[in-house]
């Protein structure tokens, strides 16, 4: 998906089409006031070229049906005799249909640059807290895919990163209770923390503390400011690959889906939410563990958001995420590739509602690179780069 691309809504072929439809109005209604009696006279009808004009084309497009309309109004109507002319009030008519015309054309151009131009903030703001990754980066293979419930929004609360580091990468994906820009805000406010903590700090569970630390923080400042976004929270599931640890991962969830390994074998299911979300630890006695468990060089880990898992058909059925991917890598072990995989799944859960998503749906899919390092590219921990889709 591209970021930041003004689109038209008219260009191309549809834009020559646009432009020629007023003007074959203008001509049918010219012969067709020609080709009946006198009795029924409809030239005043021109009207509606620069009112079709407005809808189709821009203001001075607009305004140039519109002198058209009344030139060709004055020719066709002083071609009949005196006596069947229409006269001076449709005139009237036509000059100040073209008028309002191009008046309409201009408000309606200026509200689809105004509705580009905050498309352009949204993309913007998406593109600051889900910053685009290289591929491969921090010796992971990656990809993953953002689909918004709501098309002209575009932003919400999923998010996922990547963050290398001197003890191993670390990746973190999570779904920020809420929509809107206070979700947004806060995905940046934990995703912020993430990339400082995954860098500096050894044990993953610290990381977690300071994920935890950082969201009643974020609470108190938007509490403090009088917005009453009421007790957000965010499940996640953060992932550590170690150093020297080949063949295991360090995990902690909060409350999130559960990640999945897939690989030619089949597809497992990694240790559940057995934690609260993030911002709840003081209810639950404390943060989640970290669990260490066994990742094969093979097997990429597949995590997404309630978007998926929450999909469901005309019926009511939800989507059968782990059989559909069973079936995948079954029929082909390739499909355990993380892109591979993630466009399966795009794809699948689509075509399982029909395009109608209830909620942000996000797919993120990584694994080790075999016989890369975990430590390349610790050091341009801080440059951004080109999203893998």
């Amino acid at each position: 998906m591209e970021y930041g691309r003004r689109r038209q809504p008219l260009h191309g072929y549809g834009r020559n089409i646009a432009l020629v439809c007023p003007l074959l109005l203008l001509g049918g209604i010219v012969l067709l006031d020609f080709g009946t009696s006198e009795r029924f006279r409809i030239v005043s009808w021109i009207v509606l070229v620069p009112g079709t004009a407005a809808a189709v084309c821009g203001v001075w497009t607009t305004g140039c049906y519109a002198v058209l309309a009344v030139v060709a109004y004055v020719m066709v109507d002083h071609a009949w005799p005196h006596q069947y002319r229409a006269g001076l009030a449709d005139f009237i008519l036509v000059a100040f249909g073209g008028l309002l015309a191009v008046v309409a054309s201009a408000v309606r151009v200026r509200k689809e640059r105004q509705g580009l131009h905050i498309r352009d903030i949204a993309e913007t703001t998406r593109r600051t807290v889900l910053r685009p990754l290289p591929a491969p980066w921090a010796g992971l293979e990656h990809a993953g895919v953002y689909l918004a419930a709501d098309t002209d929004a575009r932003v919400g609360g999923d998010f996922y990163d990547i963050q290398p580091g001197p003890h191993g990468p670390r990746v973190l994906v999570g779904d920020v209770q809420g929509k809107g820009l206070g979700a947004v805000e806060t995905a940046a406010a934990l995703l912020g923390t993430f990339r400082e903590a995954g860098y500096h700090e050894k044990d993953l569970a610290t990381v977690a503390e300071r994920l935890e630390t950082r969201m009643l923080r974020h609470r108190w400042h938007v509490t403090a400011l009088g917005r009453d976004d009421g007790d957000r929270f965010a499940t996640a599931v953060l992932i550590g690959f170690p150093e020297g640890g080949a063949g295991t991962i360090e995990l902690v969830n909060f409350g999130h889906e559960a990640a999945l390994a897939v690989g030619p074998c089949g597809v497992r299911e990694l240790p559940c939410g057995d934690g609260l979300p993030i911002g709840f630890g003081d209810l639950g006695g404390g943060l989640p563990p970290v669990h260490r468990v066994r990742l094969a060089d093979d097997e990429t880990l597949l995590l997404v958001t309630d978007g998926v898992t929450e999909a469901r058909d005309c019926g009511g059925t939800f989507y059968p995420l782990a059989q559909d991917i069973t079936r995948a890598v079954t029929t082909d072990p390739a499909q355990a590739a993380p892109r591979a995989l993630v466009r399966r799944v795009r794809d699948g859960v689509l075509h399982h509602c029909r395009g109608r998503l209830a909620d942000d749906t996000t797919v993120f899919a990584v694994r080790r690179l075999r016989g890369v390092g975990a430590e390349e590219g610790g050091e341009g921990a801080e440059s951004d780069g080109g999203e893998a889709r």
